[in-house]
């Protein structure tokens, strides 16, 4: 090489390692959002996300809630879909193959209505391989218990990670949900049961209301709230728990820019999801991971992990 000629300095280092899920780079589509990625291929390339969280599973078919699903609200939407899914039996068989075949980074997503359905779905999913890790989808009720969420009572959320952990060698990583009073007390017993991660936040529970019929506009009646109304409530619960628990975090709720994912990462999250930005702009992985380099050259910093909790460090 001539003497004059410049050494080029790599660019900062983006990959992560949350609870040992590797990650290319932060940014996730979060499950329920992005289907099996095949949904947005003439948009973006699956296999250049970070990861993606497929749909929800279960250990059988669901059909899911009645229409009306989906509604704008300010700010966001609500949804009532009720884990509509093929099964894991199809989701391996049909889905998994397509995606190893891509090259993408996949995390599965599962749902149950008590421990076993958890633990099955979990081992079924264990023997696969092409998946990378798997989320709990925990805002589900336990059918056992009368119903109550298992992500809002700190022992079932302790039990079912449990659970699914002895069941699979693959990081657990946990979605807490936000309709609770504390939800550090929550990621402590996720912790507890052996959570390699934890996935911040999944909806807050809404409803809307038609004033022309006088009825709820969701067939379900109450709905999970997503999208940028919901994004200051996620902040400051993940700057809660990174504050008391020493777990790594997947932030989302609300992000539709570079600047809402930053906030995520400075609040502790070492790493962020994308959903219902997703609809607006498919593309928004993409760009999100181009911003966060951009944002570490522009202020020298060589690695995201520099700026991982930086909120808390005044």
């Amino acid at each position: 090489m001539h003497k004059d000629a410049a050494i080029s300095k790599p660019g900062p280092d983006i990959s992560v390692n949350l609870g040992g899920l590797w990650m290319k780079n932060p940014v996730a589509a979060a499950s329920g959002t992005f289907g099996y990625g095949f949904e947005y291929q003439d948009y973006i390339d699956s296999a250049s996300i970070g990861a993606v969280i497929v749909k929800g599973t279960t250990l059988e078919k669901r059909v899911g809630n009645p229409p009306p699903r989906i509604c704008e609200t300010a700010a966001g939407m609500l949804n009532a879909i009720g884990l509509e899914n093929p099964g894991v039996e199809v989701f391996v068989t049909e889905y998994l193959p397509r995606l190893r075949q891509h090259g993408v980074t996949v995390v599965a997503n599962i749902a149950g209505n008590t421990v076993e359905d958890y633990e099955h779905t979990a081992a079924i999913i264990d023997k696969q391989s092409g998946v990378a890790a798997i989320e709990l989808n925990i805002s589900c009720p336990n059918v056992k218990q009368g119903g109550l969420q298992f992500g809002t009572d700190p022992a079932m959320v302790e039990a079912v990670v449990a659970a699914v952990k002895a069941r699979t060698s693959l990081p657990v990583i946990p979605k807490l949900s936000p309709n609770v009073t504390d939800i550090v007390t929550i990621a402590r017993a996720a912790q507890r049961g052996g959570a390699d991660a934890l996935a911040m936040i999944n909806t807050l529970l809404g409803m809307a209301i038609d004033i022309k019929t006088r009825r709820p506009v969701l067939g379900n009646v109450f709905g999970g709230l997503s999208g940028p109304a919901i994004k200051p409530v996620a902040l400051r619960m993940i700057y809660q728990v990174y504050r008391e628990v020493d777990l790594p975090i997947l932030g989302g709720g609300g992000i539709v820019n570079t600047a809402d994912a930053l906030e995520f990462i400075m609040a502790g999250a070492t790493a962020v999801s994308i959903g219902t930005g997703l609809f607006v702009n498919p593309t928004l992985p993409a760009e999100l991971s181009l911003g966060i380099k951009q944002y570490l050259t522009e202020h020298g910093l060589d690695k995201i992990g520099d700026l991982v909790g930086a909120a808390h460090r005044f």
